[in-house]
């Protein structure tokens, strides 16, 4: 996983965090949708950056894993 994919998945996660905190500490009043918004933000985000960050989920190519040949250096 790149810096940058995990840097945007950790903003995803707690900016809703943060944000439902700020909420609760500053006594801010807001609605049951507000609440209901940022508890589903996180994995709304989460699924939505799954599907648009080019993630390829198909089969790996065989020819592509292949263990390396040890070689016996010792060998004479």
């Amino acid at each position: 996983m790149s810096k940058k994919h995990m840097l945007l998945m950790l903003a995803c996660c707690l900016i809703p965090v943060a944000a439902l905190i700020a909420i609760s500490v500053f006594k801010i009043p807001v609605s049951a949708v507000v609440y209901g918004a940022l508890l589903l933000a996180c994995p709304l985000s989460h699924i939505l950056m799954m599907k648009f960050m080019g993630h390829d989920h198909q089969q790996p190519n065989v020819s592509e894993h292949r263990h390396p040949t040890v070689i016996d250096v010792d060998a004479k």
